[in-house]
This record gives structure tokens, C-alpha cells and sequence, in this order.
């Protein structure tokens, strides 16, 4: 497929066909191409997109976290707490290597809402595993130290 050589319309339908196709390499490729080139505004249908990945495509368990992972972050700015969490559990309650980053997601969450105290629970269990990654150590060290501390 040439995006330049099609309309826009096209090309965004061409995609979410591929998406649904449920194929393993090529279906979160074309999401991932929606999502750069901002081809959907629908956030319930970027939703069924992710759900798709996540739910119908065959990907190994943890590319399937990646896109829990990534849906959780483009909810991020328009979704409840609790909405926020559940995404992002299957994560949570993993031993993922994106679980550092979920946790991390979900601690940032709370800070910018100016709920210092929860996101202060979420920074501390960052800090509390044991395979993360260590720009978020660090940076959940940080935010502790520098804006949260008491």
C-alpha cells in the first residue's frame, strides 16, 4: 500500500482492514500508522482497534502488553482513574517487563490530578521491582525525591 498515492479516506480504511485481520506483524503496524499520522479522531474506535490487537491477534504475551501498555497511555489524558487501571491490570498484576512502565503510567496519572499521595504508592512500587527498566528507576526516584517528598 502507498499512503501518498491514496486519498486519506482510502488509505485510513486500507488500514483498519489490515487491523482487523488479525495478523500478527502487519495488523499493529497499521495501527501504530493510524495512530502516527492521526488518521482516526474516533477515540471509541482507536479503542476497538486496540481491543482487536489485543483481544484477537495471536501476539506473543508480551507485544500483547505492549499494546495494553500503549492503549493505557493514549487513554491517559481523557479517562477516569479507575477506567485508567483497569486497562492497564493485566499488566499490573504481571511480571511484564511493561509492568514498570504501566505502574509508572498510572503514578504520572495521579501527579498531573495533583493526587500526590496515590501517585506516590505507584512511584514506590516502581521502585520495589526488581526487572525494571532503569530510566523509570530513576525517574520514579526523582519525582520522589524532588516533588513528593514530605
Amino acid at each position: 500500500m502507498n499512503y501518498k498515492n491514496h486519498s486519506e479516506k482510502k488509505s485510513t480504511e486500507e488500514l483498519i482492514d489490515i487491523v482487523k485481520e488479525n495478523d500478527t506483524t502487519y495488523s499493529p503496524l497499521a495501527l501504530y500508522f493510524l495512530l502516527d499520522n492521526n488518521l482516526i479522531k474516533n477515540k471509541e474506535e482507536i479503542n476497538f482497534l486496540f481491543d482487536e490487537l489485543i483481544i484477537k491477534t495471536n501476539l506473543d504475551e508480551e507485544i500483547k502488553n505492549l499494546n495494553i501498555y500503549k492503549k493505557g497511555l493514549f487513554n491517559s489524558n481523557f479517562v477516569s482513574e479507575n477506567e485508567l487501571i483497569k486497562i492497564l491490570n493485566p499488566i499490573i498484576n504481571s511480571k511484564s517487563i511493561w509492568k514498570s512502565h504501566a505502574l509508572y503510567l498510572v503514578a504520572e496519572f495521579f501527579y498531573a490530578k495533583g493526587e500526590y499521595q496515590k501517585a506516590k504508592e505507584f512511584f514506590n512500587q516502581v521502585l520495589m521491582l526488581t526487572n525494571l527498566n532503569s530510566d523509570i528507576k530513576q525517574a520514579s526516584q526523582k519525582r520522589i525525591n524532588r516533588d513528593i517528598s514530605e
